[in-house]
């Protein structure tokens, strides 16, 4: 398996994944688009949370906890968006735009479109849902 570097903004907070993504999802929610900066947060789950490492910068992690079941970590130094961690699942979301490899994936799914900025358009290409689908 290829393995996927992602790095921050300032560069000092780097990793590495061997396991692999799936499901890239763009997330509409108002959390995301604050979070982001942007009309929506792209997330990809992460297929074996233990192939997940810091090189470099791991002492600049700071987490914020966005909802009572998640945390968002970022860089302290430059404010970018790295994980998405819900409490009680064995794995995590990374932010797709702190990937420096190329993934082999593409977006497959839109949520809480619902909610999304009133100046973008959504991409019809790709499934979207008005909320968080179940999963089941």
């Amino acid at each position: 398996m290829t393995v996927l570097q992602g790095s921050c903004l300032c560069g000092r907070v780097r990793y590495e994944l061997d396991g692999g993504i799936s499901d890239i999802t763009y997330c509409h929610c108002g959390m995301c688009q604050k979070a982001h900066g942007s009309a929506f947060g792209a997330y990809a789950r992460v297929l074996e949370p233990e192939t997940f490492r810091f090189v470099a910068g791991e002492e600049l992690i700071r987490r914020y906890r966005s909802s009572a079941d998640v945390a968002r970590t970022f860089c302290g130094e430059c404010g970018a968006n790295l994980q998405f961690m819900r409490d009680g699942r064995p794995t995590f979301s990374i932010a797709v735009g702190s990937l420096d490899s190329e993934p082999e994936t593409r977006p497959g799914a839109q949520i809480w479109t619902s909610c999304k900025a009133p100046w973008h358009e959504i991409a019809e290409n790709i499934p979207f849902h008005e909320e968080f689908p179940v999963r089941k």
